[in-house]
C-alpha cells in the first residue's frame, strides 16, 4: 500500500547481494574504494549500519530530463525592486502547554522569544483529538492577551498539522476573528490523527492535497488574509516522500511554500555529561515499512544541523529549485521543555480531560537532558519584509525573502543578483527573486554580510570563516515526481573570511546567460566540513554528518540563503 502516516521504526532489509559494498559488511574495508570505505566509517559511526540498524538502500533515482522553463512564481515571489527590507527574526515551530508532550504558557514562550531577539513567532501545537475538539479555542485567548502584552513580537496561531501520510508541518494563519474557525475546521477534517486506518497511501495523500487547498481557499473567501504551510522536519523518518513534497507545493504554493532546511531539538546534540549526548533535531531514526525505500541511510541524519535534503548539494531540495520550484527553507527551534530550564509541569495536571497541562512551577532542577532551547536561543529565520506587520512577515515568507542562521553566525546579509556593473541598489534582485534578462546579458551576485561583533546566547562571538556560492542549471519539470537529485547543481566559488568584525562585500560574476539558473549562498565557521554526498566535484568542503553523541551544536554553525533565479526573457 505504499507508505502511510506510521510512527513505528521497523527495519527494512534486504539480501547482502542487493547492496553497495559500502553497506555490505561482509566485504572487507581492503577491497572498498576509498570513497567506499570513507561512507561506511561514516555509516557505522552514525550507528547507521551493524547491529539494529537498517542494511538497505535502494539505487538513487537519477535526474530525470524534462523540457521547457519553469514557471516564475509571480508578481509575489519578486520583492521589492527599491530593496531596504526590514530583516525580522522570527520562529514558526512553538509548543506550550496545549501540546500533550510540552509544558510551557504561550507567555513564557514569547518573553523569552523576545529576549533573544525574536520579532515574530508561532505557537504551533500538535494536532490531536484533545487540540482539535477544544486546545484550538483554548489557547486563543492567550495568544490574543500575549499580542496585547508584548506589542514589540508579532505572535501568530497555528498549529502542528499530522499530514496524512506524511509527517508533520506548520500551518499557521494571519489574526483574525476568523483564525480559531479556519484553524479548526481544518484540524478536524484533514488532520491524519482522525483518518479511517483502513485508508490506503493514496487516499491519505489525497488528503492533504485537499487540506493545502482547503487553506488557499479560506485565502479566497477572505476569511482571513494569509495562510501558510512548511514541512516540519522532513528527512526524520523518511516517509516524506519527493512526490508528496511536491504535489504538496503545487496543490497550492501560495500555502504551501516551504520546509525545515534544519529541524529544531539542535540542544538533543549536547555532548554528556553537560546534556543528553544525543543526535542534533532527534534524527537518531532507521528506515520503517513507511518510509520511502529511495532514501539513503545518510538521510536519517542532520549535516551540520541541517536536514539532508537541505545540506546536500545537488539533493533533494536542489531538484526542486531545478524544475523552478519556489521552495523554501527555514529554521527554528521545535521548543517542548527547554535545555537547563528549572521548571515542570504544574501539579494535578490532566492534559485529556482539559487539553492543557497546568502552569509549569519551579523545581529546583537544572534540565540538562532536554533537546531543546528557547525560541530565538539558537536558531533563527530571517525574513525581509516591508513593514513590522502580520501580513508582511507572511508576505516575505511567501516570496522566499529569508536566510536562516545558527548560534548567532552572522549580524545581517543581503544577497542581490543584478546585471554586471549595475551599482544601483534598486536594481538588485532579492532572495526569493526572479531575474529576467535578455540571453547573452551579464549578470553578478553581490553579498553584504555584517560580521558578528557581539556574543551570541552561548556566549561566544562566532566567526565567520567561508561563504559557498551555489549554482544549478534551470531544467524544468521532472518527469519523474520521486527525482531528489538534480546533475548540474555545484559549488561554484567559496570565499575564505579573514576579517572578524565590520561589513564584507562579496561579488560573483555569473557569466553571460546561456541558459537559465538559479544560485543559493552558504556560509560557515569552518569548524566541521567533508565533501559531499555528491563528491568533491560537486561540493568539496560541504557540512559534516552528525553523529549522535558528539554533536556540539554551538561548535559547528552554518547560515544559508533562499535561492534567486537568473531566466531569459
Amino acid at each position: 500500500m505504499g507508505h502511510g502516516h506510521d510512527h513505528s521504526h521497523d527495519d527494512v532489509h534486504t539480501s547482502a547481494g542487493d547492496l553497495p559494498k559500502a553497506l555490505d559488511l561482509s566485504v572487507p574495508e581492503s577491497e572498498l574504494s576509498p570513497g567506499d570505505a570513507t561512507r561506511r566509517r561514516f555509516l557505522l559511526g552514525a550507528g547507521l549500519l551493524g547491529a539494529g540498524a537498517a542494511a538497505s538502500v535502494l539505487a538513487r533515482p537519477g535526474a530525470a530530463e524534462a523540457a521547457g522553463l519553469p514557471h516564475t512564481h509571480g508578481s509575489w515571489a519578486g520583492g521589492s525592486d527599491k530593496g531596504g527590507f526590514r530583516w525580522l527574526a522570527g520562529d514558526h515551530h512553538i509548543h506550550t502547554q496545549y501540546s500533550s508532550d510540552a509544558q510551557y504558557r504561550v507567555l513564557d514562550q514569547a518573553q523569552k522569544g523576545q529576549a533573544y531577539g525574536l520579532d515574530w513567532l508561532v505557537i504551533t501545537d500538535h494536532g490531536s483529538a484533545a487540540h482539535a475538539k477544544i486546545g484550538v479555542e483554548k489557547v486563543n485567548p492567550d495568544i490574543v492577551k500575549t499580542r496585547e502584552e508584548l506589542k514589540g513580537l508579532l505572535t501568530f496561531q497555528g498549529l502542528e498539522w499530522n499530514i496524512p501520510a506524511a509527517e508533520h508541518a506548520t500551518v499557521f494563519v494571519t489574526p483574525s476573528r476568523n483564525e480559531v474557525e479556519v484553524l479548526k475546521q481544518f484540524e478536524n477534517a484533514y488532520d491524519g490523527t482522525f483518518v479511517p486506518s483502513t485508508n490506503t497511501a493514496a487516499q491519505n495523500e489525497a488528503l492533504a492535497i485537499a487540506g493545502i487547498k482547503f487553506l488557499g481557499e479560506q485565502v479566497k473567501k477572505r476569511k482571513i488574509d494569509g495562510a501558510l504551510f512548511f514541512a516540519n522536519h522532513p528527512a526524520r523518518r523518511g516517509i516524506d516522500s519527493p512526490h508528496e513534497i511536491r504535489g504538496w507545493r503545487d496543490a497550492d504554493p501560495t500555502v504551501a511554500v516551504g520546509f525545515e532546511g534544519a529541524p529544531g531539538h539542535q540542544a538533543a546534540g549536547i555532548p554528556a555529561p553537560n546534556g543528553r549526548g544525543g543526535a542534533r533535531g532527534y534524527y537518531d531514526n532507521n528506515p520503517s515499512a513507511a518510509s520511502f525505500p529511495g532514501y539513503p541511510l545518510e538521510s536519517y541524519r542532520t549535516w551540520g544541523g541541517f536536514d539532508w535534503m537541505t545540506a546536500t548539494v545537488g539533493g533533494l531540495w536542489d531538484s526542486l529549485l531545478a524544475e523552478g520550484k519556489a521552495w523554501w527553507i527555514t529554521v527554528n527551534s521545535d521548543s517542548h521543555v527547554n535545555y537547563l530550564d528549572q521548571t515542570e509541569r504544574g501539579p494535578g495536571s490532566d492534559f485529556n480531560a482539559n487539553g492543557k497541562y497546568n502552569d509549569p512551577v519551579y523545581n529546583g532542577s537544572v534540565n540538562t537532558q532536554a533537546g531543546d532551547f528557547w525560541p530565538g536561543f539558537y536558531g533563527r529565520t530571517n525574513v525581509g519584509a516591508s513593514s513590522f506587520s502580520y501580513k508582511a512577515v507572511v508576505d516575505g515568507l511567501r516570496a522566499g525573502r529569508v536566510w536562516v542562521d545558527h548560534g548567532r553566525l552572522v549580524k545581517g546579509l543581503d544577497a542581490r543578483v543584478r546585471v554586471s556593473g549595475d551599482r544601483r541598489l534598486s536594481h538588485g534582485t532579492p532572495l526569493g527573486g526572479v531575474l529576467q534578462v535578455r540571453r547573452g546579458t551579464a549578470t553578478e551576485l553581490t553579498l553584504d554580510i555584517d560580521l558578528q561583533d557581539i556574543p551570541n546566547w552561548a556566549g561566544f562571538i562566532p566567526a565567520l570563516k567561508r561563504v559557498d556560492v551555489i549554482v544549478g542549471t534551470v531544467t524544468g519539470p521532472v518527469a519523474d515526481r520521486d527525482a531528489f537529485t538534480t546533475p548540474n547543481t555545484r559549488v561554484v566559488k567559496s570565499f575564505e573570511i579573514s576579517r572578524t568584525s565590520g561589513r564584507i562585500t562579496l561579488t560573483y560574476p555569473l557569466g553571460r546567460l546561456d541558459k537559465p539558473f538559479y544560485l543559493r549562498v552558504r556560509g560557515t565557521d569552518g569548524n566541521r566540513t567533508q565533501p559531499g554526498l555528491m563528491g568533491a566535484s560537486v561540493d568539496p568542503y560541504g557540512p559534516q554528518l552528525d553523529v549522535s553523541g558528539a554533536a556540539d551544536p554551538w561548535g559547528d554553525l552554518w547560515f544559508y540563503t533562499n535561492p534567486i533565479w537568473v531566466l531569459p526573457r
